[in-house]
């Protein structure tokens, strides 16, 4: 689980900083302000939710992994589709790929964020602490 939420996490970071990079090399000057700011929120809400996820990753430990499976699911799934579709939608103009349905998608994609935000809180809702025993040695 966690190589797996490390891997992803990773391949997620390294797609958002790419995407970074062309919107200031590549797309600066060359995006009309509207679309701009589409591609500026996908990216906003990538790197947030890559952190997210790096930050469930180190949370197994301590609460079930079931809904930690859960949260990651969506939240990937909502990188995917929300930021992915932004993506796309914002650089149709430059890249003159036009894909009718992906603007679908992008609502997909952010109810997969309030979801996993939704188990995020009914985890923390649940969550019950357990104390660890001291041994002295």
């Amino acid at each position: 689980m966690t190589k797996r939420y490390l891997i992803t996490a990773s391949i997620l970071g390294i797609w958002g900083i790419i995407m970074g990079i062309l919107l200031t090399q590549i797309f600066a000057g060359n995006l009309s302000t509207g679309n701009q700011g589409k591609y500026i929120t996908a990216l906003t809400f990538q790197m947030l939710h890559v952190v997210s996820l790096l930050a469930i990753t180190f949370m197994n430990r301590f609460v079930s992994r079931s809904y930690l499976n859960i949260i990651y699911y969506f939240f990937t799934a909502g990188i995917l589709l929300f930021s992915g579709s932004l993506y796309l939608t914002s650089t149709e103009e430059l890249t003159n790929i036009i894909i009718g349905f992906m603007k679908y998608l992008t609502p997909l994609g952010g109810l997969s964020f309030i979801a996993g935000w939704v188990v995020l809180l009914f985890t923390g809702v649940t969550y019950k602490h357990k104390k660890r025993a001291i041994h002295n040695s």
